[in-house]
């Protein structure tokens, strides 16, 4: 009778595990990888084929998200921001306001969802973070995370997109009180946080560091990166990136790139001719130094990708320019600067990298080469309205690509 129970058991959460993948900003660990195969390695002169365009989504620069279900993507409607749920023949199957927006400097929703089985994760421009089903928009459970934990906001407000770690969503209302946070992922519960370090909020993101036997959350405030111990919220070994530069002619920097990691290794970069780092966490695991700096690396807000230890991104010429860059992961030495139409967005998959320029919205498919930067296809994405700020995000041989109010998605898988 034990036997027949366990064995019930086993039946009853087998299923569930393999429908609680959780799909998020950047892939599936944050870091623009994306598992898909067997997709194209050229696209005919138009670009792919366009499986659907749909708008009314709101203002936005945040990224689209999927799963085998449905399409998820926040936008600013009025002066709240929504999240939407798109049926994979087009229709908009519910749409719910979950938070206000941020509607000073640069507003439209910037948090990308975060799906875990039947649930939505999702943080408004003012810090209020709501849980959501999937099914049909009802919310489960809200707080307003900066103003429970008094968060102390930049410029230009909240960008996180929460992050889930075991049974909790994670989240960085850094200020007076705490530095993070971490919730019960089904009741919205305090389940520990971190203590306060100083500083602001960042834009970035958190991430999930997980290497031999040993797991982090790395997780920035304005100027800081910590390494955060998921059981407690202890906070492991810090690094100020505020001293890696000189900071004192550009005050309003701050971090906007989930950090990159490899190994025993940790990359940081914020743009604006801020010096790049590279990070070695010591063999105790208890604090890092610096490895090496680089000064032509600067990515503004587009995200890095390492692949076969190179890294590729675009860096900071201006506000509205930067070439595309790749360097040696483990010496910081740059194989190539090369200018192709303007800097922007980069993620990969399947041996390709995806780079999406943000000022004319075209779209590279380039070869992941160190030796030189490879174009193979492009198109131009010319709808919505704004620049084109949104990472793109693949999944099941699909392309998806948000500007403004309107998403597209693209097959760019071979064969049918």
């Amino acid at each position: 009778m034990k036997l027949l129970v366990i064995l019930i058991q086993i039946i009853l959460i087998f299923p569930f595990t393999l429908n609680a993948q959780i799909a998020q900003f950047r892939g599936p660990e944050r870091n623009g990888k994306f598992p898909d195969t067997n997709l194209l390695k050229e696209w005919p002169e138009n670009g792919p084929e366009l499986l659907l365009e749909v708008d009314s989504l709101g203002k936005g620069y945040s990224s689209v998200i999927a799963n085998d279900e449905a399409i998820f993507v926040t936008g600013m409607i009025d002066t709240m921001d929504y999240l939407s749920c798109i049926g994979y023949n087009g229709h908009i199957k519910w749409q719910i306001a979950y938070g206000e927006s941020w509607k000073k400097s640069f507003p439209n929703s910037r948090c990308s969802p975060t799906i875990d089985g039947n649930r939505v994760y999702v943080t408004s421009g003012i810090g209020e973070l709501a849980c959501i089903n999937a099914e049909n928009g009802e919310i489960f459970w809200k707080r307003n995370v900066d103003k429970d934990y008094s968060a102390n906001w930049h410029v230009w407000g909240v960008s996180e997109s929460p992050l889930i770690v075991d049974d909790m969503v994670i989240c960085c209302p850094s200020g007076d009180q705490v530095s993070i946070v971490a919730l019960d992922k089904m009741t919205g519960k305090e389940k520990w946080k971190s203590k306060p370090i100083g500083g602001k909020r960042a834009y970035s993101s958190p991430t999930l560091y997980e290497y031999n036997n040993t797991r982090y959350i790395l997780a920035n405030t304005a100027n800081e990166l910590m390494a955060i111990n998921p059981d407690d919220g202890e906070i492991i070994w810090r690094y100020n990136y505020f001293n890696a530069g000189n900071y004192i002619r550009r005050p309003n920097l701050v971090f906007t790139n989930t950090p990159l990691w490899k190994e025993d290794q940790v990359f940081l970069s914020k743009g604006y001719n801020f010096p790049s780092v590279m990070l070695k966490i010591d063999q105790h695991k208890k604090s890092v130094s610096e490895k090496f700096k680089n000064d032509t690396l600067d990515n503004h807000h587009h995200g890095l990708v390492e692949v076969d230890n190179y890294i590729y991104a675009s860096n900071w010429d201006g506000n509205r320019n930067g070439k595309w860059v790749c360097m040696n992961w483990h010496t910081g030495e740059i194989k190539y600067e090369h200018e192709w139409k303007n800097k922007g967005s980069i993620i990969y998959a399947d041996g390709m990298l995806y780079c999406y320029e943000e000022k004319n919205g075209f779209i590279g498919l380039v070869k992941a080469n160190p030796d030189e930067f490879e174009l193979v296809s492009s198109f131009q994405f010319t709808k919505g309205d704004g620049p084109h700020w949104s990472h793109p995000y693949i999944y099941n041989g699909k392309l998806f690509l948000r500007r403004g109010n309107v998403m597209q998605v693209y097959n760019i898988a071979k064969g049918n």
